[in-house]
């Protein structure tokens, strides 16, 4: 980190869910204390799940999912063995217990406690000496919906997952949901905001669908990317190249598309044949990156190598790397933040 930009951290605001989001922020973590300014980090998360643990506490205590949320807060606590591990332990056994894990749980019991989900998040994120702060993109209790290319309505993002049919689009019931006004001041003074990796419609569309994000992200003077997928995932992007995916995302913009996104980051490391065939049985492969076609989009491609193999021999499982993908977010934010100074000189 020898490139300084001044004695002020550098400020990524990163958005999306599940296992991308959190990988891009145990990359990320490292730097909050570098010795050139350090980092500053904003995690905003979709809170559309509506499957598994996350699930079962939204019906049954009519909170909002927490799964997402704790995955962010593990993977930006200072301290990932004993606590963190606390956090991630699943029960396997216990009458109403087994499949909770005991993070999910201690949010909704401090939700409970202080009838507010976003303070919830903060004290807990304290507990666990987060590097950074994290973020519901909406306070609002919101389904997910999705309307497929043959015009059949889906609601819940687990039933929208497992879709066969192209989406056409996605929408948050009920309409009008707001962000948090932390949320727009993180926006308003970022050098960088990412969006992704992590599922197309369930863990990053979502946050443009939140009132108020979509002007906000078109307003900002940061530099904004999108890191693309490794994988296309059956059902939800099958057949969908990197082109595809950023169209989608300009789409649900709708009049503020002309400002959202500068960057698409893409992957150029290559996969293992024997594991792309094990991907390929379950009818994923890896995301053709077009880049002419997103270039005419207006949005310049950044290549990197990103991929990381995790887990053993054919179950290997296809993940970005978290030391690559935030090394590319720290070059991308020095941009932000030297572009903003020009505009402000």
């Amino acid at each position: 980190m020898s490139e300084s930009v001044g004695s002020e951290p550098l400020r990524i605001v990163s958005m999306g869910g599940g296992h991308g989001l959190a990988s891009l922020l145990r990359g990320l973590k490292r730097y909050v204390r570098a010795a050139d300014g350090g980092l500053e980090i904003t995690a905003i998360v979709t809170v559309t799940d509506d499957g598994g643990s996350s699930g079962r506490l939204r019906r049954e205590f009519d909170v909002l999912p927490p799964g997402d949320i704790r995955n962010c807060m593990v993977a930006l606590s200072q301290d990932e063995t004993l606590l963190s591990q606390l956090f991630d332990y699943r029960f396997t056994g216990g009458k109403g217990l087994k499949g909770h894990s005991f993070g999910n749980l201690f949010l909704t019991a401090m939700t409970r406690l202080t009838g507010d989900f976003a303070q919830a998040v903060k004290l807990s994120s304290e507990v666990l000496a987060v590097n950074g702060r994290i973020y519901p993109s909406t306070s609002a209790n919101v389904r997910l919906e999705a309307m497929l290319a043959g015009g059949t309505k889906v609601i819940g993002e687990t039933r929208i997952s497992r879709s066969r049919q192209p989406i056409d689009r996605v929408m948050l019931n009920p309409r009008r949901a707001r962000p948090l006004k932390e949320t727009l001041d993180a926006i308003a003074h970022a050098d960088l905001i990412t969006m992704g990796p992590g599922s197309l419609y369930t863990s990053v569309i979502p946050h443009l669908l939140v009132e108020g994000i979509p002007q906000a992200l078109a307003a900002s003077p940061a530099t904004k990317a999108y890191f693309a997928n490794l994988m296309t995932q059956p059902g939800e992007t099958t057949n969908m190249r990197a082109s595809d995916h950023m169209a989608a995302i300009l789409r649900h913009a709708g009049r503020n598309r002309r400002n959202l996104m500068d960057v698409c980051v893409v992957n150029t490391g290559s996969i293992l044949q024997k594991v792309l065939e094990h991907y390929q049985e379950h009818e994923a492969r890896p995301v053709e990156n077009d880049a002419e076609n997103i270039e005419q989009m207006g949005v310049r491609v950044q290549r990197a190598d990103l991929v990381r193999m995790a887990g053993r021999r054919l179950q290997e499982k296809i993940r970005h790397d978290p030391g690559a993908i935030s090394a590319v977010a720290i070059q991308l934010a020095r941009q932000g933040r030297r572009a903003k100074e020009r505009l402000a000189s």
